[in-house]
């Protein structure tokens, strides 16, 4: 499961201390020393009860305030800081059962129930109400391809809330939870690292009964302009696809690639294609090769 960091210190801050604190240092989790840095200055935030309610009412009716929001996106997160040096800074509220915003929204729209890693670290803290619930499981991110199905060798660790106060580390491609709703509203605080090249690396979806990976949940833009481009056609766009599945980095492109030049083939022509993808080099594509092979076949 995530890990838990204690921090024993009285001291409280506001917005605005805690982003230049954590600035002097940037966010990079993989330091211990900025880990702990930075997971210091996210509990002397958290401890302040009122920053967050202050700034709310600030935003709602147009008063000036130190510290405003950067911007906001969904029904859940509040960004509190712009990009800095290696991390922003967030709010996510978590509804309860009972909470309209559930209601009207559902549970998928605030991820309830929905199994999954992610390809970035975080720290966040309980900051207000008991907390989101979660099922913690721990797994080995090397040893899955991702492909949908696939055994995902899961290993359930313990169900737990983010009390306020409670300091966790979500490491990427190891800790998997599924969140339920909290007893009653929720608010927690993050301290996010945002590294460009992590979007190139997948998030997984898991059925945790199964023991299965259900699938990526980040597909990328690029994988969307692939196949409209080859679905438009034009010679161009087929060379690229063509040699993007053949040597590209991510094994999602490479997948999206074969997925592009496959689709309104005739049935020959599309498993001489995933035949040629069987063949890439690449652990998923083959894997989803084999399956497109079988299905085509069928």
């Amino acid at each position: 499961m995530p890990r838990v960091i204690a921090i024993d210190d009285p001291v409280l801050c506001d917005l605005e201390e805690a982003i230049a604190g954590i600035d002097a240092a940037g966010f990079d989790p993989r330091e211990e020393d900025s880990l702990a840095h930075a997971a210091q200055w996210l509990a002397r935030l958290g401890g302040n009860r009122a920053f967050l309610g202050d700034l709310l009412i600030a935003q709602l009716t147009g008063q000036p305030h130190h510290g405003a929001i950067e911007s906001g996106y969904g029904p859940q997160a509040i960004v509190l800081s712009g990009m800095r040096e290696g991390y922003f800074l967030r709010a996510n509220l978590w509804p309860a059962e009972s909470d309209h915003a559930f209601r009207t929204s559902g549970a998928r729209s605030f991820v309830y129930g929905v199994p999954h890693d992610h390809n970035f670290d975080f720290l966040t803290v309980g900051y207000f109400g008991p907390g989101y619930r979660s099922d913690y499981y721990e797994y080995d991110y090397e040893a899955v391809a991702g492909r949908r199905g696939e055994p995902a060798g899961l290993r359930f660790v313990e169900r737990s809330a983010l009390s306020p106060g409670k300091l966790l580390h979500y490491r990427a491609h190891r800790d998997v939870h599924r969140q339920l709703p909290p007893e009653s509203l929720s608010v927690s605080l993050n301290v996010v690292a945002a590294d460009p090249a992590s979007g190139w690396f997948d998030q997984y979806g898991f059925d945790v009964e199964a023991d299965r990976v259900t699938g990526v949940l980040n597909p990328t833009s690029s994988e969307v302009f692939l196949r409209l481009a080859v679905g438009l056609g034009g010679a161009e766009a087929l060379d690229l696809a063509e040699r993007f599945g053949r040597r590209h980095p991510s094994d999602r492109i490479r997948l999206a690639c074969f997925e592009a030049r496959a689709a309104g083939v005739e049935t020959e022509e599309a498993d001489a294609i995933w035949r040629e993808a069987e063949r890439s080099g690449s652990r998923l594509v083959a894997q989803e090769a084999r399956l497109r092979r079988r299905m085509l076949a069928a």
